[in-house]
C-alpha cells in the first residue's frame, strides 16, 4: 500500500453540523443537506423544538415529531438531533464532534435580531451553501393562504376553491391582499434532477416494487408509506402524477406543488430508488414492464379515486395478483389536513407571513445598499 493510501485511510472523517426548523420539509431543505453532506463525510442535523421556533420565529405547521421524522428520512442525513438550540452552539457541535456548521446564504436571527450563527462564525467554524431559490416554508404557507394555482398555471390565474371547507377562506385578508405574498416560480433543470437521483438500476434478481401518487406537500405520511412499501422488495420505483392528472382527479387547487417540485421531494427520500416523472394515473402495461419488470404494486390502506373513465386505477395489477395494500399508521396525515391546519389558524400564520415579509424587505434594502 502506498504512503498516500495510508494517509487517506487514516484521515479523520469530516463531520458536518446543520440545524434548522425544517418545517414542511421540502426539496430546498433537502438540497441544503445535500450540499452540506458534500462538504464532509458524516452529516449531523439538529432540529429545533416547537417551543423554540414559536419563541423566535412563529408557529410551525408540522409538529416537532413530524419534523424529526421528515429529516431522518432524507437520504443525506446521517444523524438527527432533536431539540437543537435555536442559537447554534459550539458546545452542541463539540458534543457531536462536528468540525464545522453549514447554513444557507441567508441570515437567520433570533427574536431580538441577533445572528444565530455569530458564535460559530467567530470561531471560524462556519461554512455557507447556496440557498435554493423559489422555495421556502414561508412561500408554501403563502400558497396555502392564497389557495392559488399560480405556481403551475398562468400567472394571472387565481383558482376558485370548490371544497366547502376551503371556500370559506376565499374572502380572508390574505386573499384580499394577495400582492403582499410572493409566489415564486420553480424553474426545473436536468442538473437538479441528476443531483437528487441515485441513478441506480435494479440488480439481477431484485424484487421491484411500484407505488404511485401525487406526493404533494411531501410529509411523514408519505415517508412511512414509502418505507413500508420498500419492505416488500429490494427496489422501490415511484410514479409521480403530473399536475394536469392530479387536478383532473382531485380537483380544487390540487396540486399545490408542481410536478418537478414533487419529484425532487420524492427523490430525496432514502427509501426511493427511482421515479417515473408524470406517471399515468392507472397502472398500465407500460408501467409494469417498460421501465423495469414490476413484481409488486402497493397502495395505502385508503380508498383510491377512480380514473376519469370510472375504472379502478389498479385493475391490471389486481388481476395479475401482484397488488397489495399497506397499513400505514400515519395515513391520517394528508395534504388536505396540512392545508386545513393553516386555514384553521390562519390569523397566526398571516401574522407570521407579515413578519417574514417585513424582514425580507429589510434584507433586500441592505443588499441593495
Amino acid at each position: 500500500m502506498s504512503s498516500q493510501s495510508q494517509t487517506t485511510n487514516k484521515r479523520k472523517p469530516i463531520r458536518v453540523w446543520v440545524d434548522g426548523c425544517f418545517d414542511m420539509m421540502h426539496y430546498g431543505h433537502a438540497n441544503a443537506l445535500r450540499q452540506a453532506k458534500a462538504m464532509g463525510d458524516y452529516l449531523v442535523v439538529g432540529v429545533h423544538s416547537d417551543v423554540e421556533i414559536e419563541k423566535h420565529k412563529g408557529p410551525t405547521v408540522m409538529k416537532e415529531e413530524e419534523r424529526y421524522a421528515a429529516v431522518a428520512a432524507c437520504k443525506w442525513a446521517d444523524l438527527v438531533v432533536p431539540n437543537a438550540p435555536y442559537i447554534t452552539s459550539l458546545q452542541v457541535m463539540n458534543q457531536y464532534d462536528c468540525d464545522f456548521c453549514v447554513h444557507g446564504d441567508d441570515t437567520t436571527t433570533t427574536a431580538d435580531g441577533s445572528d444565530c450563527y455569530q458564535a460559530v462564525k467567530d470561531a471560524g467554524r462556519y461554512r455557507e451553501c447556496k440557498r435554493t431559490q423559489g422555495i421556502s416554508t414561508t412561500e408554501l404557507v403563502g400558497r396555502m393562504l392564497l389557495m392559488t394555482r399560480d405556481h403551475h398555471k398562468r400567472r394571472s390565474s387565481i383558482a376558485s376553491v370548490n371544497n366547502e371547507d376551503l371556500s370559506t377562506f376565499s374572502s380572508s385578508p390574505s386573499q384580499q391582499n394577495k400582492s403582499e405574498i410572493k409566489i415564486s416560480h420553480f424553474l426545473p433543470t436536468s442538473r437538479r434532477i441528476v443531483q437528487f437521483s441515485e441513478g441506480r438500476e435494479p440488480n439481477p434478481g431484485d424484487k421491484v416494487v411500484y407505488v404511485d401518487g401525487a406526493f404533494d406537500l411531501f410529509h411523514v405520511g408519505h415517508v412511512e408509506f414509502l418505507k413500508r412499501s420498500k419492505n416488500f422488495g429490494d427496489y422501490l420505483l415511484v410514479g409521480v402524477h403530473d399536475d394536469q392528472t392530479v387536478n383532473a382527479i382531485k380537483g380544487a387547487n390540487n396540486p399545490l406543488m408542481n410536478l418537478h417540485e414533487r419529484v425532487l421531494s420524492v427523490l430525496a427520500c432514502r427509501y426511493v430508488d427511482e421515479v417515473i416523472i408524470g406517471a399515468p394515473y392507472s397502472v398500465d402495461e407500460n408501467v409494469l414492464s417498460k421501465v423495469y419488470k414490476v413484481d409488486v404494486v402497493a397502495h395505502g390502506n385508503t380508498d383510491s379515486l377512480p380514473d376519469l373513465d370510472g375504472k379502478d386505477p389498479y385493475e391490471i395489477p389486481k388481476a395479475r395478483g401482484i397488488y397489495t395494500e399497506i397499513m400505514n399508521p400515519s395515513a391520517d396525515l394528508t395534504t388536505e389536513k396540512i392545508i386545513h391546519r393553516i386555514i384553521e389558524h390562519r390569523q397566526r400564520y398571516e401574522e407570521r407571513q407579515a413578519r417574514k415579509n417585513e424582514k425580507s424587505k429589510i434584507e433586500d434594502l441592505n443588499n441593495n445598499e
